[in-house]
């Protein structure tokens, strides 16, 4: 058995985000983070971490600056192709969407465009999205499939996802989203589509161990609360979590269905009522907040953010990065927006992105956190406060990018 490989950050803040650590942010000053293996091996007073660490391995020194988890971006869907550009201007014109859709637009012009690119160049075109993330603190990405609706092509997304995650140092979990959209062979017949999904597409997903978890649209221009009850026995029956994007334009009872099936995650909720606050909290199922969807939308309705916060529903922040609704690929834009346009603090922020955002993904033992046992996933900043995270955007504060114990990039 090789010797364990030790290094000790000293001289750092650590924003530890640990929900035992009573101070704003789990704030702990004149702690040293001491790693073994690509985990977190403890966090120690400082002179007491020096005298137990001797000649183990490296001492690195942070020279004061903020250390926090890496970043969590736990809802995306980045694996695509094309872009929407001038769809969205025919938008801003004032040409309503419907129009859009009839002259080939919306959502399956990505499908289409994603079609047409095999596993490798999907995987190429949707490399630099997932660099821009990785930019700005990302360690951990959710991506899923939804642009493919064959079982070749929805595969196909969820293995270029994958190879992404294996050519690069950053985690990626991957999410089933056949029911996404209608797609064009089954026009006029969701329950047909549904059934083939659950038949077809999901069973060979669960045996290749190409997704985590399995994830539907159920909205009023979607799949209806029946159709995502079915995906969802047929998703339990294989052994996969679910998720939803659920409440974004209506209230269908989306969020509380979730819950129901001890989900991982309800996601937008815009329109989440009293009856699906109270079913996230007594499941446990994260609140994610999309605000990039809200904002380039230009919705109104804002997620009932003072009523999960008092229900103690956890909320985690994502990009939902994708080409027609949020083509924004910055994790700390969503913070920005998260607080600004739904009213978080710049602390609920970051959370929403560190161990909110890992419990949303079933990770809440192992990411988001700094604490012992956690993998070695976290950011130096040069920042004064962590506040500035979701405050100053335009400029990178990042200092380095450590992935399982090893520095990606350093400013030095």
């Amino acid at each position: 058995m090789p010797p364990s490989r030790d290094t000790l950050w000293i001289n750092a803040r650590l924003a530890t985000c640990d929900a035992r650590q009573r101070a704003p942010y789990g704030a702990l000053e004149g702690y040293a983070l001491w790693l073994r293996d690509g985990l977190i091996h403890d966090l120690l007073p400082q002179k007491a971490a020096q005298s137990a660490f001797a000649q183990r391995g490296e001492i690195i020194n942070a020279r004061g600056r903020w250390i926090t988890p890496g970043l969590i971006d736990c809802h995306t869907h980045l694996v695509y192709a094309g872009n929407r550009a001038a769809e969205w201007e025919k938008r801003l014109q004032g040409v309503p969407y419907q129009q859009i859709a009839a002259e080939g637009g919306g959502i399956l012009s990505t499908v289409r465009a994603t079609r047409q690119l095999d596993e490798d160049e999907l995987a190429l075109a949707s490399l630099a999205r997932l660099k821009a993330l990785m930019a700005e603190g990302v360690t951990t990405v959710e991506i899923k499939s939804g642009y493919g609706l064959t079982l070749g092509d929805e595969i196909k997304q969820l293995r270029a996802a994958g190879k992404l995650g294996a050519s690069l140092p950053v985690e990626v979990a991957t999410t089933l989203l056949a029911a996404h959209a209608l797609p064009p062979e089954f026009t006029g017949d969701a329950d047909g589509y549904i059934r083939h999904v659950c038949q077809f597409i999901l069973p060979v997903v669960a045996q290749e161990n190409l997704a985590e978890a399995v994830d539907i649209f159920c909205e009023s221009v979607g799949f209806s609360l029946a159709q995502a009850r079915e995906l969802f026995l047929a998703a339990q029956h294989y052994g996969l979590r679910v998720k939803g994007h659920v409440e974004q334009l209506s209230n269908l009872g989306g969020s509380a269905l979730v819950a129901e099936f001890g989900g991982l995650s309800a996601d937008h909720v815009e329109y989440l009522d009293d009856a699906g606050v109270a079913a996230l909290a007594l499941a446990g199922t994260v609140a994610v907040l999309l605000p990039g969807a809200y904002y380039f939308l230009g919705e109104t309705q804002a997620p009932p953010v003072a009523k999960l916060r008092k229900a103690g529903v956890a909320m985690a922040v994502a990009s939902d990065l994708n080409p027609g609704t949020s083509p924004f690929a910055s994790i700390r834009l969503a913070m920005n927006q998260a607080c600004v346009l739904f009213g978080l603090s710049p602390e609920e922020a970051l959370l929403g992105v560190t161990r909110h955002a890992a419990q949303a993904l079933g990770r809440s033992a192992s990411h988001g956190r700094l604490a012992a046992g956690c993998v070695a996933d976290f950011i130096l900043w040069d920042i004064e406060h962590p506040a500035e995270l979701a405050y100053s955007l335009g400029t990178n504060p990042l200092a380095c990018r450590v992935f399982r114990g090893k520095a990606q990039y350093s400013k030095g």
